[in-house]
């Protein structure tokens, strides 16, 4: 995106931001494109489970903070899946992911029809007269997008078109996931640590917690504010670390928002970074050195040996990372986002965002987001296999034979006996998924909930199983660990 592209797409009236079924959010009063005339209008279209769109975040707020006079972001919500259609949901991924311009939920496609747009995210430039300058799919770099965006405004000024009003956009924000009640703010996995007790990503606090079995808290690594920064526990700093694991001398961080993979010495408290240059990545490739190779919003991990396994979400592969050499390499996904079995280097994943180990270390099994599926790589053949799952538009909540069943946006996984355990977020459950029976169920068909409030799973993105019957949730939206006793069919908070 630069001048050029600005100047060679024709000019067409930019349709309004008022329609039927529309719900505005971060903004006390539903705004038109007459209140942002004057400014530089950037229209979003994205949607929450999007990778790419997330990515696109820190680009949009380096603009946001660059010209906080002359340009507006409006993010304008468009959902993939049902579970996205509820503006009480999109008001939790603001909260969770701290979008702070204004967004307009429009579940029924209203502007995104009308604007033609085809893709998320993608970006609509609308000039301070209202006109529509630029439309453009895809990630924009954020260094790209800010010079585009001060060629465009050096555009307008010349042509006496921007004038933007007196007072600053009006904001009403929700509270920061930092200030939400509790030890917890969207937590994401939680895994066992070798010496008995718990590793927990603690996504909203940017934080990763140690618990002992009965969930009371040994320790803290992180700040708090978000940030890459390394050292002693209490001044080390993470941003939104999604994925967890552990080995007897270290627990590894998936730190999702700083595109890196960090690593806690369990001795020493002491914070390191083993891969992640600072910026989002391309695809993995060959190997490289771990510092020096860009990441892509690393979801989650498992250690195998010497070897760090982590699902790459952002460029939809899964990757490896040798301890002995410290360097970084593509285990599967070819790099285009879908559904594609077969060799795992020619493989097509999308957003692979819960690893699970088999007992033997032989097959690295993995929820993968965008295809609502769950799906193994067979480390010793190198091939991709899916167990359940048939595209990125094929979602639900169906139980049955493997070929029939159908989940919605899962982000966990884990294995228990023969089975494996999904956490299928956005149908707020947790599925069992039975290869050897060839069957799909919900663990939870009628569990007696023994907490004084009894709250519905809200977008769990973690789950793991302690023993043959104990099972733990991150319980996500609720900001809490729930334990589920599969023998005694009861369930009940374990740490909150």
């Amino acid at each position: 995106m630069s001048r050029e592209d600005i100047a060679r797409q024709p000019r067409v009236r930019a349709p309004d931001l008022r329609a039927p079924g529309l719900h505005w959010l971060n903004t006390p009063r539903n705004l038109s494109l007459d209140d942002l005339r004057g400014r530089l209008v950037i229209l979003d279209f994205w949607t929450f489970c999007c990778i790419n769109c997330l990515q696109m975040l820190p680009a949009l707020a380096r603009v946001e903070e660059a010209f906080p006079e002359d340009v507006a972001v409006i993010g304008v919500h468009s959902p993939k899946f049902p579970h996205e259609r509820d503006p009480a949901n999109v008001a939790a991924a603001l909260r969770r992911h701290g979008i702070r311009h204004p967004v307009v939920h429009d579940p029924d496609f209203s502007l995104w029809k009308q604007y033609a747009v085809r893709a998320w995210p993608t970006l609509v430039f609308i000039s301070p007269d209202g006109y529509v300058t630029t439309q453009h799919a895809g990630e924009v770099p954020p260094e790209v997008l800010v010079e585009a965006v001060g060629d465009a405004l050096s555009a307008f000024r010349a042509a006496r078109l921007l004038a933007p009003g007196p007072a600053p956009l009006e904001i009403a924000l929700p509270a920061a996931a930092a200030a939400l009640p509790g030890r917890f703010a969207f937590p994401g996995k939680i895994k066992p640590l070798p010496a008995g007790g718990w590793a927990l990503a603690d996504a909203g606090h940017n934080q990763v917690v140690l618990l002992d079995t009965a969930g009371a808290e040994l320790a803290r690594f992180g700040s708090g504010l978000p940030g890459r920064a390394d050292g002693p526990a209490g001044e080390a700093r993470f941003d939104a670390p999604q994925g967890i694991a552990a080995d007897e001398g270290a627990v590894f961080v998936a730190d999702t928002g700083n595109h890196a993979i960090r690593r806690i010495d369990l001795a020493s408290g002491t914070v390191s970074t083993l891969a992640g240059s600072g910026g989002r990545g391309g695809p993995l490739g060959g190997p490289a050195p771990g510092p020096d190779t860009a990441l892509a919003s690393p979801w989650d991990i498992e250690v195998r040996g010497s070897l760090l396994l982590f699902a790459n979400a952002g460029t939809h592969q899964i990757g490896q990372l040798a301890l002995e050499t410290g360097r970084v390499a593509r285990l599967a996904g070819a790099g285009p986002e879908g559904l594609r079995d077969g060799a795992a280097a020619e493989a097509h994943l999308a957003q692979p965002s819960g690893l699970a180990l088999s007992a033997d270390g032989g097959t690295l099994h993995f929820a993968d987001a965008e295809t609502s599926s769950a799906r193994q790589v067979d480390l010793a053949t190198g091939r991709v296999r899916t167990l359940v799952g048939s595209g990125l538009f094929d979602f639900g909540h169906v139980n049955g034979p493997l070929a029939e069943a159908q989940m919605q946006h899962c982000l966990g996984i884990a294995t228990r006996g023969g089975a494996l355990l999904v956490a299928d977020t956005y149908n707020g459950a947790v599925r069992v998924v039975d290869p050897a029976g060839g069957l799909v169920s919900d663990l939870d068909d009628g569990f007696l909930c023994e907490d004084p409030v009894c709250l519905p799973l809200d977008e769990p993105a973690g789950v793991w199983a302690d023993g043959p019957d104990r099972i733990l949730v991150s319980d996500t939206n609720n900001h809490r660990i729930v334990v589920l006793d599969a023998a005694m069919r009861r369930s009940r908070i374990w740490a909150e």
